[in-house]
């Protein structure tokens, strides 16, 4: 069963106001069950304004502030972290002070992109300090939460793969699109270097249904393919250029005795002008091959009273299905027994709180 309604509301500091950031931000204020108490922020001129008015609501008496000892002093029960890239020296300050952390960065275990040595620095301060550490997002993260409820109803499981599939479009940051391998020459050697490196966290994916289902993985391997733009394609942030990586597929195949048990990678593409074909489904699929097989395909909608005036409110939705597991799983993480814990590790996860009046 999920945590019950604690007596005092879990007390949270939110970590980054960015993209993610300001989602979890106003799920953490809109929460009955947590209490904002502090708020991290990167940017200076950020610092000193109220988190509210960073998150686009109403002022909520929290000032945000880049001063890590502050926020460290203010023993917060949990640290919502939303930060892409994870900054070990700050996580292991946190853990090491018994402070909780639900993040969104590039972490789910630890094995992708952190390495072994990162992540025994993590496990370390985590039990110097009695803490515990869960990271989730969509993809991965949830999508491998998806796909493990879905292998419960079968009997035998020959493979799972999990395949984002998305216009990439909308999420309007050239350094993270850039770091993943968009607007590179298709032939630039080390191309595929940069896309496995930028996309290690889907690594952790595979750990997380190894470890749930209780096997271990014999090896992990990448590979990607590309597709040009045709012409040059200005999307505002960032242009794409002719000849230069428009999609990318990626894929991260977990094997075990010989054959791919676990298959789990991404299909994006950016602009107008991508070389055909490069279908584009528009969702999270999900299917699990064995018996029976079984397929799921999750879309992202929009509410009917939504209205998108610019593409960063149609952004938005993408940013709030990142960022909410970590918000909804931040009672359970500060139940959950200490050390590096994942979906399989806390009870159910739900939505308390947030069903409409």
């Amino acid at each position: 069963m999920p945590p019950s309604p604690p007596k005092k509301p879990y007390r949270v500091v939110q970590w980054s106001t960015g993209n993610v950031g300001t989602q979890t931000l106003r799920a953490i204020c809109a929460s009955p069950g947590l209490e904002l108490v502090g708020c991290h922020a990167w940017s200076p001129d950020k610092v000193g304004k109220d988190a509210g008015v960073l998150a686009g609501i109403d002022p909520v008496g929290v000032l945000a502030t880049d001063d890590v000892d502050s926020l460290v002093a203010l023993a917060p029960d949990c640290v919502c972290y939303t930060p892409i890239w994870p900054d070990v020296d700050v996580l292991c300050r946190l853990l090491e002070a018994g402070i909780d952390v639900s993040t969104t960065a590039h972490f789910l275990t630890g094995h992708g992109y952190l390495g072994d040595a990162k992540r025994e620095r993590i496990a370390k301060a985590c039990a110097a300090g009695g803490s515990t550490i869960f990271g989730t997002g969509m993809h991965p993260g949830f999508s491998n939460l998806l796909a493990l409820v879905a292998a419960g109803a079968c009997s035998r499981i020959d493979r799972i793969v999990i395949t984002e599939s998305q216009d990439a479009s909308g999420y309007a940051s050239a350094e993270t699109q850039r770091s993943v391998g968009f607007d590179h020459p298709v032939d630039e050697p080390g191309l595929d270097a940069l896309a496995r490196d930028g996309s290690l966290v889907f690594a952790d994916g595979l750990h997380v249904m190894a470890d749930a289902l209780g096997i271990a993985l014999d090896d992990v391997r990448f590979e990607a393919r590309y597709a040009p733009a045709t012409q040059d394609d200005d999307l505002g942030f960032m242009t794409i250029r002719k000849g230069h990586v428009a999609g990318i597929e990626g894929r991260w195949h977990g094997i075990r005795g010989g054959r791919v048990v676990f298959d789990v990678g991404f299909k994006w593409k950016m602009g107008r002008y991508v070389e055909e074909p490069w279908p584009i489904e528009h969702a999270y699929l999900v299917e699990i091959q064995g018996m029976p097989t079984l397929r799921l395909r999750t879309e992202i909608r929009p509410p009917k009273d939504f209205v998108a005036r610019s593409a960063e409110d149609w952004m938005q939705l993408g940013m709030i299905i990142t960022g909410l597991p970590a918000v909804h799983a931040i009672p359970a993480v500060c139940e959950a027994e200490p050390g590096i814990r994942t979906y399989a590790d806390l009870p159910l996860v739900t939505a308390r709180g947030f069903v409409a009046p």
